[in-house]
């Protein structure tokens, strides 16, 4: 086993993945610039046959959920033993899943997503079609990471340089992909699924909408 590249954030992540195009890939979900989810269909997008485990903190059961419908083929905790994540990397290297500790087979990560794909019900849009969904677009992230710091629509909307109106558009459209009610559960649901890092500086908008 050789590591081949190592990468603090997620941009440099899909640069190395793409220039190595390693077997396996160990994802961080709470990274500096980038939402680990993201950038592992950004990843798997580019290079299908590069296995992807996500590493995290955060045990969430529907986190688990949709970092395998957008290609991640282990879910593993950040606390899991050396030997486990050894025996994980082993396990999706000759083509099986690892979900919380077992190891899964074609046919019965099928059996899984059927059994939770009611509960955990994806909003598709034209930016995510079903087939590759991911919980929010680049954009839609952005913001939600404006909102998790606290700004208004009004700042918001000066910062990325767009109206308020658009800013609006987007937080609506966050609030029914999540299923809550108000810019401040939201938020909550972005610190919980360590997907904003408030010690982090905000990154550099984004062009376009």
């Amino acid at each position: 086993m050789t590591v081949v590249g190592q990468a603090a954030d997620g941009e440099t992540a899909v640069y190395l993945a793409g220039e190595h195009q390693p077997d396996i890939v160990l994802m961080d979900v709470n990274l500096p610039n980038a939402n680990g989810l993201q950038v592992t269909r950004r990843i798997v997008g580019q290079l299908p046959e590069t296995k992807v485990i996500i590493l995290t903190g955060y045990d969430d059961a529907e986190q688990v959920y949709h970092a395998l419908r957008l290609g991640a083929v282990a879910y593993c905790a950040k606390d899991v033993p050396p030997d486990g994540l050894l025996n994980t990397i082993h396990a999706v290297f000759d083509g099986n899943y690892v979900v919380n500790n077992q190891v899964l087979t074609d046919e019965e990560i099928g059996a899984w997503f059927q059994q939770r794909a009611a509960r955990y019900n994806a909003y598709p849009t034209e930016e995510q079609p079903s087939g590759t969904y991911t919980p929010l677009s680049p954009r839609e992230m952005e913001i939600l990471e404006f909102v998790t710091r606290g700004a208004s629509n009004k700042e918001i909307a000066q910062r990325l340089t767009i109206s308020e109106q658009t800013v609006k558009n987007h937080m609506t459209a966050v609030l029914r992909k999540l299923r809550v009610d108000d810019r401040t559960q939201a938020a909550v649901y972005a610190l919980r699924h360590g997907w904003v890092r408030l010690e982090t500086p905000l990154p550099p908008a984004a062009a376009g909408e």
